[in-house]
This record gives C-alpha cells, structure tokens and sequence, in this order.
C-alpha cells in the first residue's frame, strides 16, 4: 500500500502542523506559498519541492494525491475547486469557505471529478465532546432542553496588523476564531431554525472590518433553545470555551478555554470518563486556537483513502456550520433595519 502524497498550500503558521501530520501519516512532497521565503524554508525542513503558485504545483507530475489548503479563508474554495479539477483530493483547513454558496461549488466539483473534500473539524476530537457525542447517540441525555456555547478568547491589535485577518478574505470572527464550536452545534443538537444576533466592535475599530463581540440566540429543529456568545476581547489570553447543556436526563458543561475539561455532570445515565484526556492547545507564537487534534484528522483521512471507511466528518456537515454562521451575520445586520429573527421552516 503506497504512502498518500500530501502537498500544501499556504506555508503560514497552521501548515507547521499540518506538515508535520501530512509526512507522519504519508509523505509530503510539495509546499506552495506566494512568498518564495515562506515556500522554501518549509519545503527545506521536509525536503520536499517548492511552488510558488497553485496553477504551477497542479502542473507538477506526478500530482499529489492530496492537497492540503491553509491559506486565508476567502481563497479555500477557489483553490480547492482548482485542485479537484486538477484530479486531486482536497483536505481544506476550517472554514470550509466563507459562503454557503462556495461551500456547494465545491461539493458540485467533487461530485463532477470524483476527488473528495476532507474537511478540518478537530474539536469533535476532544475527549469530552467525544463522549458526549456517544452519550448522545445512546440517548442517556433524554430530551435536550438548552444550552449555553460560550467562547471567549484573545485578539490583540497586532494578530491583525499588516495581515489577512479581518479583511475580506476573513469573513469574520466566528469563521477565524470559533468555526469549531459552530460546527458542534450542528453535530451534537441537529439544526439550526431560528437566529436572533447581536454583534459589536468594541476594541478592534478600524483593525477588523467585522465585530469582536457576539451574543446569539438560538432555536434548534428539535425545540431546544441555546445561547452563543462569543468574543475576542478577553483580557490578555484565552479563557473560556465552554458548552453547558441543560437536558431531561442530565446538566453538564465541558469547559477550560478549548473545551478540553468536564466542569461538572449530573446525571443517573450519564458519566463522562477524564482518562486520556490531551489538554494541549494548538501553539501559535503569540497566541493559542483550539485544541491539538490534528494527528486524528490526518489518521481518518489516510483510512478513508485506503480502506475505504468513512471520513470522520462531511463536506455537508461542514457546509451547514458555514450556513448557520451566515444566518448568525445576516441577523445581525438585519437587527439594524428593524427585523428580529431569521426564521427556515423545515417541513
């Protein structure tokens, strides 16, 4: 069984990690970053080849069989679709793209070569959001009642200075920072029907074009109801991200600042087990994302590859996160001019 060939596009800080997963699991062949310093000095490190741009990497033969995309948000579906069309699979970093319509361009490409999307949801591989997944398909909670999605993190000025954070090809906040925790959302409760936003810039004016500051409410499909509020501003670091549910058969909340502890439980049914808990946030410099799971992402994918099991999550399911971050944005601006909530009626 030969090793999957992994090329990667985008040498910023997130493609360290990903280079380092890509030639444990396979072997990385190829960087591509505009920046020649960037592409070489990442390429040197893993001995691999450098590209400059992705229409050269894509002409290289033989291709990769897989192209890992960790360039700014606004570029991941043009540049997956490129890829796919190019006869390669596509692992594309978190957001999947930063529109719903994009999201089913990319699905369409797929389709249309027979390449698939791999898509990067590693907060599903948190310990306790696992367990709780598990509790849930065995239905130990009972009826889901609410919840509360608390994310509170640390942005400062110079994370936006002279970079593609907060432009155009960002999308916002709540694509950059908390992707993740939406995508639980969706996976763990089923989906969204109603959203009612508030969003504000507070600290970041004139560093951001969007907000650093949300509060959401929201009812699911199902009748639960939930809250997110999210923010950027936390003084000096990361402090919370944290989901508390409050259903039939139990209370929790899995909480730290990556939603890498159990902060308490109470339930006859229900008892989340700590052991092999890996704590470990990603590393980035100066500041800190979600927790490190990375190597699980690359371990499903390489399975899906060869033998044919399912990858651990959708191109579907990463298209609805997008989606509800969309109504997330679309209520808030709505709220300006006089309308509430944002309503889909599921027959």
């Amino acid at each position: 069984m030969h090793k999957i060939k992994f090329a990667i596009v985008g040498c910023g800080k997130i493609a360290q990690r990903h280079a380092l997963h890509a030639n444990n699991y396979g072997v990385l062949v190829a960087v591509c970053d505009i920046l020649k310093q960037k592409a070489d000095f990442l390429a040197k490190e893993y001995r691999a080849k450098s590209f400059y741009s992705i229409e050269d990497l894509l002409k290289s033969d033989p291709l990769p069989d897989v192209i890992v995309i960790c360039t700014p948000n606004g570029l991941h579906a043009e540049q997956s679709i490129l890829a796919l069309e190019a006869g390669c699979h596509v692992l594309v970093e978190k957001p999947m793209a930063i529109s719903t319509a994009d999201c089913n361009a990319m699905m369409l490409t797929s389709l249309k070569t027979g390449r698939q999307i791999f898509t990067v949801k590693q907060n599903r591989f948190n310990p306790p959001v696992a367990e709780l997944k598990e509790a849930i398909e065995k239905k130990q909670l009972g009826k889901l009642y609410s919840f509360e999605l608390s994310c509170f993190w640390n942005r400062p000025a110079d994370y936006y200075i002279n970079s593609w954070h907060g432009g155009a090809l960002d999308g916002g906040v709540l694509y950059t920072q908390f992707s993740h925790f939406i995508d639980l959302i969706y996976w763990l409760f089923g989906d969204v029907k109603t959203v009612t936003a508030i969003t504000k810039n507070f600290t970041h004016q004139n560093l951001i074009d969007g907000e650093d500051s949300g509060v959401v409410l929201l009812e699911l499909v199902n009748g639960a109801i939930g809250t997110l509020n999210y923010s950027v501003n936390s003084f000096n670091r990361n402090v919370e991200g944290s989901l508390t549910i409050i259903a039939e058969n139990a209370t929790l909340k899995i909480g730290g600042a990556y939603l890498n502890t159990i902060a308490y439980q109470q339930g006859d049914l229900l008892q989340l087990p700590l052991a092999g808990m890996d704590l470990a946030p990603n590393e980035y410099g100066n500041y800190q994302g979600s927790m490190s799971n990375h190597h699980k992402v690359y371990e499903s994918l390489v399975q899906s590859l060869q033998s044919n099991e399912l990858f651990y999550a959708t191109a579907f399911e990463a298209m609805k996160a997008v989606e509800i971050i969309e109504r997330i944005y679309r209520s808030a601006k709505n709220l300006n001019h006089g309308i509430s909530t944002e309503t889909i009626e599921y027959p």
